[in-house]
């Protein structure tokens, strides 16, 4: 159950990363946006561990999966801009 609850959870979290940062050349499609999701929560699991502010057993929540999220946009963003540009 825990792994339906991650996705779940990445589907939405990736969801609303794209309407906060919306974008040509965000990633579309429900499975994209799943994994952009999923991303973004491990993203921001490891931001928070590197800078103290989890456990070694905590994971980033559904706020944080979402900030993690919108790093994931911004960096997908900058690589497939250059990309379109050369």
């Amino acid at each position: 159950m825990s792994i339906i609850w991650t996705i779940i959870i990445g589907f939405v979290a990736g969801v609303i990363a794209k309407f906060i940062m919306p974008g040509d050349n965000e990633p579309k499609g429900f499975i994209l946006t799943t994994i952009l999701g999923i991303i973004g929560a491990f993203v921001a699991t490891f931001l928070g561990r590197a800078l103290g502010w989890y456990g070694p057993d905590d994971g980033a929540g559904f706020i944080g999966a979402i900030v993690g999220a919108i790093i994931v946009l911004v960096i997908w963003g900058m690589i497939s801009g250059r990309r379109h540009r050369v």
